[in-house]
């Protein structure tokens, strides 16, 4: 009976974390690029108790032994990089890439690369493009408010009047999924998402630009509220069975009563 109590927790703990990760999907519905989370779980040891395949007897084996399991832990909140909607804005310098890829920004510390699909940049007082919170998209430069409306290409190439202002390139990965969130709609390269490798919009089965529009986040309020529900009744669940173990345990003190 105390293996229940502490398998009935396990599986409560993981609930927990369960609301967690779907209450930040729901929290980012309207956050501009945002990719939705999902949580995966695994069984923890077994007591085996009887090995299967064990002699049994005289006359043969059992085939299935007895093991008993000691509850479950999350494994892993993989990261679904599924398309989200792209919308609209009217804006020539909000960017969303139609496809795969990332856009490259450089951090404060001018050598560091961080990775998004949120392109709702903007020119900065020295022309270059930026992010909202003012870090550097590379490969564009020179933007003059005097000199005309700005234009970019489904290549990545951007134009202000007759003027080049530089070429944007997309970043791949080959397993996006590895990439560490560090907040701001912002990722970085780890060793599971592998080398980042910049290639040039439209080429090589990478996705391209597409200038005046965002892409909203993949998430879907509906399936994250059944996903809500499903997570509390198993909590709920959990809760019982740690209810009735403790039932069990009083009901065993009492006999000596």
């Amino acid at each position: 009976m105390p293996r229940a109590l502490w398998t009935g927790a396990s599986g409560m703990a993981a609930q927990q974390i369960n609301v967690d990760v779907i209450s930040n999907n729901i929290a980012n519905v309207n956050t501009t690029g945002f990719k939705r989370q999902r949580t995966n779980f695994q069984d923890l040891f077994y007591d085996v108790q009887v090995t299967p395949g064990e002699k049994a007897s005289d006359l043969g084996r059992n085939p299935t032994g007895t093991q008993i399991g000691t509850g479950v832990k999350l494994s892993s909140t993989p990261r679904i990089f599924t398309p989200g909607n792209i919308e609209s804005t009217g804006n020539a310098t909000d960017l969303a890439v139609d496809g795969e890829g990332f856009f490259k920004v450089t951090l404060p510390d001018g050598t560091t690369q961080a990775y998004t699909r949120a392109g709702d940049f903007r020119p900065d007082a020295n022309g270059n493009l930026v992010t909202p919170d003012g870090y550097i998209v590379p490969g564009v430069a020179g933007i003059d408010p005097a000199a005309g409306s700005i234009s970019v290409s489904t290549t990545g190439e951007v134009t202000q009047g007759t003027l080049s202002r530089g070429v944007l390139s997309l970043t791949r990965f080959n397993n996006p999924a590895g990439l560490v969130a560090i907040g701001r709609n912002l990722f970085t390269e780890s060793t599971a998402s592998g080398t980042p490798q910049d290639i040039i919009p439209g080429t090589t089965g990478m996705g391209t630009i597409r200038s005046g529009a965002l892409e909203k986040a993949n998430v879907e309020v509906v399936t994250e509220l059944v996903n809500l529900i499903v997570a509390q009744r198993a909590y709920e669940t959990n809760s019982k069975s740690i209810k009735s173990a403790d039932e069990m345990l009083r009901t065993a003190n009492e006999i000596i009563r």
